[in-house]
């Protein structure tokens, strides 16, 4: 799973800077994204909490944070490396920052 998150330190050199219309439709032929969207702004986020049995939904996301997640790409990659070399050509890695993690297999 690859989260697209913001920066509040974006690259400053807009040279070369990857087209994400580019980007997407790559990977989609390539067969490595296997899905991906962008998310609502966080003023549409509510978090939802169990503390002491009692639920707690609260507007906006739960993290009090200037770096939010924007969106994501579900990605099949052979390895890590692979994964770092798809993240490295999105326009996010310039602009924003990009998390990898594996998913985990609850079946192991």
């Amino acid at each position: 799973m690859m989260f697209v998150c913001t920066d509040t330190e974006p690259d400053t050199d807009k040279t070369d800077e990857p087209d994400i219309d580019v980007w997407v439709s790559e990977n989609d032929t390539r067969g490595r994204r296997l899905e991906g969207s962008v998310l609502a702004p966080t003023s549409a986020a509510t978090t939802v909490r169990v503390r002491n049995g009692r639920l707690l939904v609260s507007d906006g996301p739960f993290a009090e944070t200037k770096e939010v997640i924007v969106g994501y790409d579900l990605l099949e990659c052979a390895d890590l490396d692979e994964a770092i070399e798809v993240a490295r050509a999105h326009p996010m890695a310039r602009a924003g920052r990009l998390e990898l993690r594996p998913l985990v297999d609850l079946n192991d």
